[in-house]
């Protein structure tokens, strides 16, 4: 998705490029976008496995359905797979040439 949209953006990377953008600021615009998303997505997930922890408390073996470590783990989990999945994409739009992005159109 993160890919998808980058490519969709290659206009406006080489825009920003073209004014003087460094690869490492477009780097930094990916993956803030990027964990920005990850980011709204915890905020609505953990009130809802909160909700849900009670509903599925007898699949949770050894486990409560407020256990900060293991939601903590989930937490940082997804940040660093969001981070990971988003360095591929960030690496290419740092490579993007302004004149190829421009004739692009």
């Amino acid at each position: 998705m993160i890919a998808y949209s980058v490519a969709q953006r290659t206009t406006e990377i080489g825009i920003r490029m073209a004014l003087g953008a460094t690869p490492a600021s477009v780097m930094r615009g990916v993956v803030r976008d990027t964990l920005a998303l990850v980011v709204a997505r915890i905020v609505i997930g953990i009130p809802a496995a909160l909700a849900a922890g009670r509903l599925l408390i007898a699949f949770l073996y050894g486990l409560t359905p407020r256990d900060p470590v293991t939601l903590a783990f989930a937490i940082v989990t997804l940040l660093a797979s969001a981070a990971l999945a988003a360095a591929p994409p960030a690496f290419r739009a740092a490579r993007i040439d302004p004149n190829v992005a421009l004739r692009c159109e």
